[in-house]
């Protein structure tokens, strides 16, 4: 479990394609609220 101010590096799978570049950063939503932002540092092909 990660908690407010922890810092952690996490792999995800995207359900639907979309564009995404190193450095985009990005907001996780579950029910109309923010539960997670973060920054992508590197994409796997």
């Amino acid at each position: 479990m990660v908690m407010p101010g922890d810092n952690t590096e996490m792999g995800v799978e995207l359900i639907t394609p979309i564009a995404m570049d190193e450095g985009l950063r990005f907001a996780i939503r579950e029910g109309g609220r923010t539960v997670g932002a973060g920054r992508v540092i590197g994409i796997e092909k």
